[in-house]
């Protein structure tokens, strides 16, 4: 089959609106952490709290929003007012400080438990804004304006976007002092203001996807459609893979919340961007080459070599310290986990039923952001509970991740085989039968 050819303009905005969806992100899944640790001493069991309730903001957003946009069938107003607002209230953040807190609250007794109640209940309401922009609109642009034939190389793309988003955020800001308030209200002015314009910019980049309304008319209906039996049993190849992509999931949040710490507080690595930066780039480079490969040899012989890199990562991580070791270990790891997404969400793609795809982006949050983001941060706070711990220069203590998160993660992954076999079965009867 010949591959569908897509315009400049599309791939402009694929690369725009996914690497500062995903800068934003970054924002909210790592550097947050790292804000509430550094600000406000937070444990482990806060950052997994925080992390899990922001999953769960996500994926009602997506279930209220995918379903609206299917309804509207305008997903380029979704998208760029979303980000409008979605810029907005990444500004909030810079006014969650200890001395305005003081000031706010001065019979407090804990400026710290409140700085992270506050982080916490904000995060859930930039995540609205978040996932109504992206989750929602963007991820449903994509699916439509894609078909079979491109949809592995565009998602490699979209795939490689989030670690990029890492390296844009942590080096460009490397070179602050992390530990002083007045850096963060800058890092979140910086990155509010270039996610609000380019909402406005959106206005005259995005173009419209054709989106047919007909049948989409009851929006409360349709919020549920994906979870009807009905639906699921017609649909078992897309609920099946969403089920090995949320597996996934898992495995990568038990320890990415706590990588950045991992590197920077057991590690010491102060440096430490200057060896995660080139690990993203080739890992990024390699996803992009990736996503083609799904378009030639489909799924099934695409998806293990992407979980034997993500283990094998995992091992090395696991019984390594060195500079170049750990760099290897980060990288393999990346490609693997790039390489995975780049797979999962070109098949969730080429599964979706045809003009419902913002309904069913609700079922790809809960398979890709609310199950990991639960379970995932769960499970690598246990693993930690009785970590090291050291003295702060305000005699408070913070807790040290350690490797045994990567232990974790390597038997987490062994559970994605175990979904694939009767994925791959499901797959085999589709060949069979002639469809898909």
């Amino acid at each position: 089959m010949e591959r569908t050819k897509k315009s400049g303009k599309f791939y402009l905005a694929l690369v725009i609106f996914s690497l500062v969806g995903q800068v934003a992100w970054v924002m909210e899944n790592m550097y947050f952490n790292v804000f509430i640790y550094k600000m406000f001493n937070a444990s482990a069991s806060a950052i997994s709290t925080m992390v899990s309730a922001s999953a769960i903001s996500a994926t009602v957003t997506t279930l209220l929003i995918g379903a609206l946009s299917d309804k509207v069938g305008k997903r380029k107003l979704f998208i760029c007012a979303g980000y409008i607002l979605w810029g907005i209230s990444i500004w909030s953040f810079a006014a969650i400080r200890t001395d305005v807190i003081h000031a706010l609250f001065p019979a407090a007794a804990s400026a710290s438990a409140i700085g992270v109640s506050l982080v916490i209940i904000m995060d859930c309401v930039m995540t609205f804004f978040g996932s109504s922009a992206n989750d929602a609109a963007f991820n449903a642009w994509l699916t439509d304006s894609t078909d079979e034939t491109n949809r592995g190389a565009v998602e490699g793309i979209n795939a490689m976007m989030p670690l990029m988003a890492i390296l844009v955020v942590f080096g460009g800001f490397m070179g602050f002092d992390q530990n002083l308030p007045q850096t963060w209200t800058l890092i979140f002015g910086i990155i509010g203001t270039v996610v609000l314009v380019l909402g406005i910019a959106g206005f005259f980049l995005v173009e419209e996807s054709p989106v047919k309304t007909e049948g989409n008319e009851n929006y409360f209906k349709n919020i549920f459609y994906g979870f009807r039996p009905r639906v699921i049993g017609s649909n078992r190849v897309l609920y099946v893979t969403l089920v090995a992509y949320a597996v996934f999931g898992i495995s990568i949040q038990i320890f990415m919340p706590y990588l950045i710490l991992y590197y920077n507080v057991s590690l010491a690595m102060d440096n430490y961007v200057l060896i995660f930066a080139p690990a993203i780039l080739l890992a990024a480079a390699f996803t992009a080459f990736y996503g083609r490969v799904y378009d030639r040899l489909g799924f099934q012989k695409a998806v293990i070599p992407t979980l034997v890199l993500l283990m094998g990562g995992y091992t090395v991580l696991y019984f390594c310290r060195g500079t170049l070791p750990v760099f290897l270990g980060t990288l393999i790891m990346l490609c693997g986990y790039l390489s995975g997404m780049a797979v999962f969400g070109a098949m969730l793609r080429d599964f979706t039923p045809a003009n419902k795809a913002g309904m069913f982006q609700g079922q790809r949050i809960v398979g890709q952001v609310l199950i990991p983001g639960i379970i995932g941060p769960a499970i690598g706070a246990a693993v930690l509970q009785n970590a090291q711990t050291i003295v702060n220069d305000d005699g408070t203590t913070s807790f040290v991740p350690n490797e045994n998160i990567f232990l974790a993660a390597f038997v987490a992954g062994v559970f994605i085989f175990l979904v694939l076999i009767p994925l791959f079965r499901l797959l085999k009867k589709e060949a069979l039968h002639g469809t898909r």
